[in-house]
């Protein structure tokens, strides 16, 4: 579930950086209409390049929503769904009040930890909806191109096999190495938030269905210890709020 307290304080602490984003693609951006090419998704349609319609060459250089943009439409009506209707009526402080174990509160506890983790696990479909999407990768690999004075890249395409030599690169790398890291200076609130709501093994162990659920932990059954990206034995349930609630207010802040 949603906590309202906790939404409203990493709001605080976001919303002015992301502000501070747009203020710094206005003032950076190489091209004054770049920008706009974020907006309207901006890119280049090979089948276009590769063909001719009754005998006329058009311009592979396309704009539109595409089947990325259809698709982020339909994740969005899931999720504004679930954020408008499993907002909590108390604050996370009052709720793990709730749970404070008492011989005469065991039923009543027993029944919020399932619950509980029956939401999890649609906040979890929610964590792979934002964080595998194509446009949302798209447009914040975007936006960090325009903060650092590039330009818009047409040709953005994201690695969908091990064959793909063309490919801009795989989700994960771009989510890290070419969005997270390159605003650590610029942006450092907003990197701390993608640093602490996405990782990969967290990504991997739901995608997977690799997980299991005791008590209130997650356990990620992805732990390999000789792996450094790969050294997580366990989630407790107010780690993974604190991870979703950072993943929700960027999608807020994106969505604004």
């Amino acid at each position: 579930m949603l906590f309202k307290d906790i939404l409203e304080k990493k709001a605080k602490q976001l919303e002015p950086e992301f502000d501070k984003l747009f203020n710094l693609i206005i003032q950076k951006q190489h091209h004054s209409g770049d920008l706009l090419l974020v907006l309207v998704n901006g890119c280049y349609d090979e089948e276009i390049a590769n063909s001719t319609t009754l005998g006329v060459k058009l311009s592979p250089y396309t704009i539109g929503p595409h089947k990325e943009g259809h698709s982020e439409s339909c994740h969005y009506e899931f999720i504004h769904q679930y954020r408008t209707t499993h907002l909590a009526q108390f604050n996370h402080s009052e709720y793990l009040e709730m749970l404070n174990f008492s011989p005469e509160k065991r039923q009543q506890i027993f029944e919020f930890q399932k619950m509980e983790g029956t939401t999890i696990q649609l906040e979890m479909l929610i964590y792979l909806k934002i964080w595998e999407a194509d446009s949302f990768i798209k447009r914040f690999y975007q936006l960090v191109r325009l903060v650092k004075s590039e330009s818009y890249d047409w040709y953005f395409k994201l690695s969908e096999s091990n064959r793909d030599s063309s490919a801009t690169g795989t989700r994960q790398d771009i989510i890290r190495l070419q969005i997270r890291d390159r605003i650590e200076k610029d942006l450092p609130s907003i990197y701390l938030a993608f640093k602490n709501a996405y990782l990969t093994q967290v990504r991997n162990s739901i995608a997977h269905s690799n997980y299991s659920i005791s008590s209130r932990y997650i356990q990620l059954n992805n732990y390999i210890k000789k792996d450094p990206a790969s050294q997580l034995i366990s989630l407790s349930f107010d780690e993974w709020i604190d991870k979703f609630h950072d993943t929700m207010i960027i999608y807020d802040q994106y969505i604004k």
